[in-house]
């Protein structure tokens, strides 16, 4: 049963958002297994995307990409502004798509997926570390979490992957061809890791080692950013980095690492 008048928790985002904004975390999302495994898990999962902005283009744009790899997902868009939440109310959706308001306890809902993306940030680090604990709280047994940063138009990306037991992957997603080197993203870091990009925190040092790979891997610019920055992260790799997934996701510009790779010294 949904507790439907749970009260909102949260401040308000800007609210911007732009069509396919979010297309690399959701490709992410479609092709990663424990992901999968998760929405699997359930005959008609529920997924909620929270804080979807002005325009719920993004939210649409998740649950079409989703259900293209299970056809029982549900998402359910949550936003704090109630006007915002009224527009895309108003637009004609299918069954299997809707929108509340809500904040990070999730209207009372127990999603087996729960995307929060681009809206930390605006918070000190002790709040966003305990609306962390206040989402993974709302999930299905099994379910996850994954948080994260993007520039306006997607071309720079970061998030994290939680599940009960907290932070389980650190993923880096971007353009190569619109990079002067990897660490260009730290920009676009985490509330998590934005502040922690500083000599002796775990994030500086991956970072920094990842742009070593970039410059090791410059005899591959001939072939292209694409092939460059796939050899980057074969270089990190091969220097002892527990680099997850292959070359097919490499090429997309994806780079994920184990979150123990990042950790901050808390």
């Amino acid at each position: 049963m949904v507790a439907e008048h749970a009260r909102a928790v949260g401040a308000p985002t800007r609210g911007t958002t732009n069509p396919n904004r979010l297309r690399r975390v959701d490709r992410w999302l479609t092709g990663t297994q424990p992901v999968l495994d998760a929405l699997r898990g359930f005959p008609d999962p529920l997924v909620v995307d929270l804080g979807y902005g002005r325009s719920p283009v993004t939210t649409v744009e998740l649950a079409t990409r989703l259900r293209g790899v299970h056809a029982g997902v549900r998402v359910l868009g949550l936003e704090l502004d109630a006007e915002r939440v009224a527009a895309a109310a108003r637009m004609a959706s299918p069954p299997w798509l809707e929108f509340r308001r809500g904040g990070f306890e999730l209207a009372g809902t127990r999603p087996a997926l729960l995307r929060a993306f681009n809206v930390l940030r605006q918070y000190p680090e002790p709040d966003a570390a305990r609306a962390w604990s206040t989402m993974l709280a709302g999930l299905a047994p099994g379910g996850l979490l994954i948080e994260g940063t993007c520039d306006e138009i997607g071309r720079r990306c970061s998030w994290v992957l939680l599940s009960a037991h907290g932070p389980q992957s650190f993923t880096v997603s971007c353009k190569p061809s619109e990079l002067r080197r990897p660490s260009d993203v730290a920009e676009r870091l985490p509330k998590s890791l934005i502040h922690r990009n500083v000599e002796g925190e775990r994030v500086h040092a991956f970072l920094s080692e990842l742009d070593s790979c970039w410059a090791h891997a410059a005899t591959h610019r001939p072939f292209g950013p694409r092939a460059r920055w796939v050899e980057s992260v074969r270089l990190l790799a091969e220097r002892g980095w527990p680099v997850h997934g292959d070359r097919r996701r490499w090429r997309l510009g994806e780079l994920t690492v184990d979150w123990a790779c990042v950790t901050p010294d808390w």
